[in-house]
């Protein structure tokens, strides 16, 4: 079986994406990895065959251009996607005209770049199973243009899928010609330029691969794959250190790689964090980019501040873990069993970390409100009360009952069967 996987030029979510393409590789299916050409060094480094289509996309860019985006959304999920956090706002007015803004904003500026390409490739590879980036809706497109079965796979809770399903059940309320549907339009005029015409699975996919557990995850009814989160960082080095039971209890630290290298910042400031838990009988391990290193002044005794860690590596070490609430970072750090501070700010992060809160495996400020005592105050929290711990468990556990992505391609081999006829 051919499998084509397809992501627009975000390194992260590349990464969620890799263990299940060579899950697919190792049994033995002829696996490809598309994205704009930016991506391409990374699908490589990560050893899968690359294909490169379009040219890049220019959405951080944009949102540099105009950082009144950010100002607006407060940092969290754009609109419509938001009701996902507040359901109380899905009114109709509401969704439609949130989708008629982000379609040309938002999904534009992702997949534009990029359509005529990747069905150029679909048509002549002739996949018999697309698996795309919940945002890539260029794959939903392709695959509908070679006539492939197709389906997410989620990097993060399902914004998308619960939005949707918000907008068919007012949808239906309405009368056949009052139903303004911006995503469909858009989608549609795709499926007809390449003789197919509009359908449900262009938004959701005709089945839902799902990384996060039962209890972190939101429900839009779409067709739900669970699969084990398997952590995976991209090429890095082991530390000897991590392999040496640590004297004191250890605390990872770590705020995320997408906000400092695409904003050139951290939402939360690492020195005020360090300079709080100073005095703490901990190990405190500090990933921070070797550019801002110079703006932490004087490191205090019990941290060790690297650039870089494989934070699976890392896990089973730590006593706990603050974070920006990133889907990878949370997950592997869940995997390991550790109790988590979430200091989340953008886009999917604060519905992520209240999804972990609301599970009792940690505790979350938004990163706006967090401050260097704030941060001391719930660390200690999660230190000293065994509850924290005793959720972590149940959590960890969770996740290793899931079918891992070895078992999963065996369903997807049966759903690209079912689907095709």
């Amino acid at each position: 079986m051919r499998i084509l996987f397809a992501t627009y030029a975000e390194k992260t979510h590349l990464l969620a994406m890799t263990p299940l393409a060579w899950a697919a590789r190792t049994a033995g299916h002829e696996v490809s990895v598309a994205s704009q050409p930016e991506l391409t060094d990374e699908i490589t480094r990560a050893g899968l065959t690359a294909v490169p289509v379009g040219r890049n996309h220019r959405i951080w860019r944009m949102i540099e251009l105009n950082p009144e985006w950010m100002e607006a959304d407060q940092g969290g999920i754009s609109e419509p996607y938001d009701v996902a956090e507040a359901p109380d706002k899905a009114t109709w007015e509401y969704l439609t005209n949130g989708y008629a803004e982000a379609v040309p904003g938002w999904h534009r500026l992702e997949n534009a770049t990029m359509i005529a390409g990747l069905v150029e490739y679909a048509r002549y590879w002739q996949p018999d199973l697309v698996i795309w980036d919940p945002s890539t809706y260029a794959g939903a497109i392709a695959a509908k243009a070679c006539g492939a079965v197709h389906g997410r796979l989620m990097f993060s809770v399902d914004i998308f899928g619960f939005t949707r399903a918000r907008y068919l059940d007012l949808a239906r309320e309405r009368g056949a010609h009052d139903r303004a549907d911006p995503l469909a339009d858009w989608l549609g005029g795709y499926a007809r330029k390449y003789g197919a015409e509009f359908s449900e699975d262009m938004v959701t996919g005709q089945f839902t691969v799902d990384q996060l557990p039962d209890p972190l995850r939101l429900d839009p009814d779409t067709e739900h794959l669970p699969m084990r989160y398997i952590p995976y960082g991209g090429a890095a080095v082991v530390p000897e250190w991590t392999g040496k039971p640590p004297e004191r209890p250890r605390v990872a630290l770590t705020l995320g790689v997408s906000t400092k290298a695409h904003l050139d910042q951290y939402a939360v400031s690492v020195k005020d964090i360090l300079a709080s838990i100073a005095d703490l009988d901990i190990e405190v391990v500090a990933t921070v980019s070797d550019s801002a290193q110079g703006e932490l002044g004087t490191i205090p005794d019990n941290a060790r501040i690297v650039p870089y860690v494989p934070l699976h590596a890392l896990a089973p070490s730590c006593s706990a873990v603050i974070h920006h609430a990133g889907p990878g970072t949370l997950c592997t750090m869940a995997l390991g069993g550790v109790v988590q501070l979430a200091l989340p700010w953008l886009f999917d992060e604060p519905l992520l970390a209240r999804q972990l809160a609301s599970q009792g495996a940690g505790l979350a400020t938004n990163a706006t409100d967090a401050t260097g005592e704030s941060v001391r105050d719930d660390l200690l929290r999660l230190l000293r009360e065994p509850r924290f711990q005793t959720r972590a468990d149940e959590l960890r556990d969770g996740m290793l009952a899931q079918p891992t992505p070895n078992q999963i391609v065996t369903r997807l081999e049966e759903l690209a069967v079912e689907y095709r006829h």
